[in-house]
């Protein structure tokens, strides 16, 4: 889901500002750096539901040759913009690709009612970001402020519709053994994205139980998170870390009113994971 990949590409930011304090001259910015790990998320059955399963999802983040990219779970971002070393402005932009499993099997998902709506396909969604990062902005040269925009459109056939999605991270480093993050990000859905995921027909209704009713497209949903990296052995640069990450969103709009969230499951959603990465 977009928020796991969200606040794992907050924590793998560890791998380059941080490592600027010990080593001003010449910069690490100028290097190949890369950290993978894996972690054990506890996430909703499916988006809006109150009911909550472990998942292990991979994570790899680096640059090479000044391009960065990010594998999170189910997500794969790339900056095809060059990196610039030091403090300062610089752009960002490139491809993002995601596969969505909301609902796509019934075996995960714990509420009957739901289970009675049939499973949907697994959707394949493509499509690109935007934006703009800031080094050095209150706490020491080396934290960072990011603001993007994205947009995803499944090629699949599952749901054949986009999604926008803005978002703002802020990262610090403590110290070279520790690092926070947090992000904050809007979800907006086209109008088939809502009516596949959370309308229910007249037939749906007679096997669920739940009434007939007719979603819209529109702000999909907020979350706010925050994430914390502590080193086990190294430094942030190239070591072994924990990663604790927590975050907090709402439903909202059409989509938040359909009974597949109102009444099935919950407009208030949330999501922790706790991982272990390596960097080098």
């Amino acid at each position: 889901m977009s928020t796991f990949r969200i606040m794992v590409a907050a924590a793998g930011l560890i791998a380059a500002p941080v490592s600027a304090q010990s080593h001003p001259e010449p910069s690490p910015f100028d290097r190949d750096r890369v950290a993978v790990g894996a972690g054990l998320a506890v996430i909703p059955d499916y988006e809006g539901s109150d009911h909550y399963s472990p998942v292990v999802a991979p994570a790899a983040i680096g640059s090479v040759e000044g391009h960065s990219f990010v594998l999170a779970g189910n997500q794969l971002s790339v900056d095809l913009l060059h990196d610039r070393p030091g403090p300062g402005w610089r752009f960002q932009g490139g491809p993002v690709a995601q596969v969505n499993f909301n609902r796509s099997t019934l075996s995960g998902i714990h509420d009957p009612r739901v289970r009675a709506l049939g499973a949907l396909g697994t959707a394949i969604e493509l499509g690109g970001y935007v934006g703009v990062q800031k080094t050095g902005v209150m706490t020491s040269p080396y934290d960072t402020l990011s603001l993007t925009l994205s947009y995803r459109h499944d090629v699949a056939g599952a749901h054949d519709a986009g999604l926008w999605q803005p978002g703002l991270t802020y990262f610090t480093p403590l110290s070279l053994h520790m690092a926070v993050a947090f992000t904050a990000s809007v979800d907006m859905a086209e109008d088939r994205y809502a009516r596949t995921y959370y309308s229910v027909s007249p037939a749906q209704s007679l096997r669920s139980g739940l009434p007939v009713y007719d979603a819209k497209g529109g702000i999909k949903n907020w979350t706010m998170g925050l994430v914390g990296v502590r080193t086990l052995h190294g430094d942030l640069l190239h070591g072994v870390h924990l990663v604790a990450l927590g975050t907090f969103g709402g439903m909202t709009g059409s989509i938040g009113d359909s009974p597949i969230v109102a009444q099935a499951g919950s407009r208030q959603q949330w999501l922790g994971a706790l991982g272990l990465a390596y960097s080098f």
